[in-house]
């Protein structure tokens, strides 16, 4: 596991802390995300609620092949593989308190868990859910991938010849507590993608996944090269949310007492 803090010129910068948890499994992420959101909570200033820092440590992890379901009532239907082939094919099932539905973690996917103070980023839940798409739409990007949302699902898609979104490529559920997230987003690099038949992914039936690998073929860039593009486009996003929210705190006048 690598610990690295972000330094900034920005005025006023949020401090920052990338993770790299390396390969770890569903459970054991969970874990480290917990603590990280007791160390989020317990930087804020009191009476403020604006953390003193850090305001959002950012964990990158492979999983070990798992398939999670939320706490949905309908989402454990949409498990439709036996046990038995849960077991041929080395698919464990973790429950899970994140939004959305069920979705498949395993290794070649890359699994972002930001932890992030809402409150200091001036963030609501919509607002943050785009901003992890966008994320993932740079980040696709940078490796001359067209993708783009969906207004009928979240996520991030590739795009068909008509300009509608096709095959999902990044998949995003996150969970609230005191304004401090957990989970977030996961980009398909070079995943195996059949692990996804053994579910109805995010519940949605007949919509096609696609990775990064499966779009570019050889050209595809490597989970390094994917890592950095993501760091630097979170970095950039959370950057420019910490400023704006700056501004709205200084021209916004003070309660009365």
């Amino acid at each position: 596991m690598s610990i690295s803090p972000s330094t900034t010129p920005h005025t006023g910068s949020p401090i920052l802390d990338w993770v790299d948890l390396g390969r770890m499994s569903y459970e054991q992420a969970y874990d480290v995300q917990v603590a990280a959101v007791d160390r989020v909570l317990a930087g804020r200033e009191s009476g403020t609620g604006v953390g003193s820092g850090p305001q959002a440590i950012i964990h990158f992890v492979e999983h070990d092949p798992v398939i999670t379901v939320s706490r949905r009532p309908e989402a454990k239907q949409h498990l439709t593989a036996t046990p038995e082939l849960l077991e041929r094919f080395g698919v464990s099932v973790a429950e899970t308190d994140r939004g959305g539905d069920i979705t498949y973690h395993g290794p070649g996917q890359l699994v972002v868990y930001p932890i992030v103070d809402l409150n200091h980023f001036n963030l609501g839940l919509h607002a943050y859910m785009r901003l992890l798409e966008e994320a993932s739409i740079r980040t696709a990007a940078a490796f001359g991938v067209p993708t783009m949302r969906d207004p009928a699902a979240t996520g991030v898609w590739t795009v068909n010849a008509e300009g509608a979104p096709h095959a999902k490529l990044c998949a995003c559920g996150v969970r609230v507590r005191k304004w401090v997230s957990m989970h977030g987003l996961a980009i398909n690099v070079h995943t195996n993608l059949d692990h996804f038949n053994l579910i109805v992914p995010c519940g949605l039936a007949g919509r096609p996944l696609t990775s990064l690998h499966t779009f570019l073929g050889p050209d595809a860039p490597d989970m390094d090269a994917v890592k950095a593009a993501m760091r630097a486009t979170l970095h950039m996003l959370l950057l420019d949310a910490a400023d704006e929210a700056a501004t709205k705190r200084r021209i916004t006048p003070a309660p009365s007492p």
